[in-house]
């Protein structure tokens, strides 16, 4: 499969937002596999190649605008009829040439705002005469802006900017525009797809991050847990494995937890994290659900920058420790949006947790003066399981959090690719 995307840049600055959601398709494509070539205006400058624009798998393709030695100038053509410039037809027939020579080796090419904008009246007319030398090729037509009402009155070639083109479906990034869309260009729905503008949450974020990506779904898990602790037992990180576990049991939630782990003298860490790992799947979590940053390449600790990162993308903070004289990593996690689920036996989270708007559990703990011991009955495993389901029902009827999972989850540039554009493409 390989794939043009045609947008006829004349720059690539990012603060034109067009050029942000081109870049995140190229990335989604090139992490696919595919081949992909961009065709943009021959005045773009090489120069502002960064990024993705830069990646040695892309063909980059510079299309022609200039007609006799002269430069193509865009005029916004936005009616539906009038008198176009005396050089439009030479100045189309001269780009179709170009497209037709560029688009051969193409099994789909996706145009963006081509077939909307009025300054691209000239590119809309030359890609349908180049259409015409490639029935193999398929297209998919972007708007990315409001579609326009289609006037009852039209004259060729404004005409354009309103009618259907042979193979080609019409793009939008909402659902909600796909009726306005189809009456634009009269075709039923059926030829119109939506395909979500992406958040690329991981990759604007830190190498640490990108590294737990990388081992880790971050982006799909439905509970995202993250605890970040000194390697010792009196943090119970086997609690939080266990009540991970029961969640995921319980609900048939997608869960994950990472754990950011740094040694400590008290236990061996390898005798610890297999400890942990068999805790957490006794409970319900397999190994793949459990990630300790020490095993790839952080055994000193992970930055705390990239702590407040990952804090970012989880939606639960569970606190089972044994001790706290403050809590920090508490403050941390809520700063970040996260659900708090803390140990009630420990005063310092208790007295956090009440402010906070915690949901309390009992663990062993260390008081002033005392030790205390949980007992649970019928067993720790239905405790868990009970307040694990309740623990899924609040965070689903919490609507910041919910709003948070959602952005993260289908609003991932993995899972636009896989759900909506992978699909159009006819690639599973």
């Amino acid at each position: 499969m390989k794939v043009a995307i045609l947008t006829m840049f004349s720059g690539l600055s990012t603060t034109y937002s067009l050029v942000n959601v081109v870049a995140d398709q190229i990335k989604v494509l090139l992490d696919a596999n595919v081949s992909v070539k961009v065709l943009v205006c021959e005045t773009c400058p090489d120069s502002e190649r960064t990024g993705i624009f830069s990646d040695a798998r892309l063909e980059w393709v510079k299309i022609t605008n200039t007609l006799n030695g002269q430069p193509i100038v865009w005029h916004d053509y936005s009616g539906a009829s009038g008198t176009v410039h005396e050089t439009f037809f030479a100045e189309a027939d001269a780009i179709a040439k170009d497209f037709t020579v560029h688009l051969q080796d193409v099994d789909v090419c996706i145009l963006h705002d081509i077939l909307y904008q009025g300054w691209h009246l000239v590119h809309n007319i030359a890609i349908r005469k180049a259409q015409q030398q490639l029935p193999h090729v398929r297209f998919l037509a972007f708007t990315h802006s409001l579609p326009v009402n289609r006037p009852q009155e039209m004259e060729y070639p404004f005409s354009a900017r309103f009618t259907d083109m042979p193979r080609t479906k019409f793009i939008y990034p909402t659902y909600s525009g796909i009726s306005a869309l189809d009456k634009q260009y009269d075709v039923p729905e059926g030829k119109c797809a939506v395909v979500y503008n992406t958040l690329p949450l991981v990759p604007s974020m830190s190498t640490p991050v990108q590294a737990v990506a990388d081992v880790i779904d971050l982006m799909h898990a439905d509970v995202l847990a993250v605890y970040p602790a000194r390697l010792t037992t009196g943090k119970k990180f086997e609690k939080v494995a266990a009540l991970a576990g029961a969640i995921k049991h319980a609900t048939e939630k997608n869960t994950k937890v990472i754990f950011c782990d740094f040694p400590s003298a008290d236990i061996s860490s390898k005798v610890y994290q297999a400890i942990i790992r068999t805790e957490g799947k006794k409970y319900g979590l397999s190994d793949a659900d459990m990630l300790f940053t020490s095993e790839i390449g952080y055994p000193d600790g992970f930055p705390r920058q990239s702590v407040f990162e990952l804090f970012t993308l989880s939606n639960l903070f569970i606190c089972p420790s044994y001790s706290e004289s403050f809590g920090l990593t508490v403050l941390e996690a809520a700063s970040r949006g996260n659900s708090l689920v803390l140990n009630e036996a420990v005063p310092a989270l208790k007295e956090l947790g009440d402010k906070l708007g915690a949901y309390f559990m009992r663990w062993d703990a260390r008081n002033f003066g005392f030790d205390t011991h949980e007992k649970y009955a019928p067993s720790e495993k239905a405790y868990y399981e009970e307040h694990g389901r309740r623990i899924v029902n609040l965070m689903r009827e919490d609507r910041s959090l919910n709003a948070k999972t959602l952005v993260r989850s289908q609003y991932s540039d993995a899972w636009i690719c896989k759900n909506q554009l992978m699909p159009l493409l006819n690639i599973e």
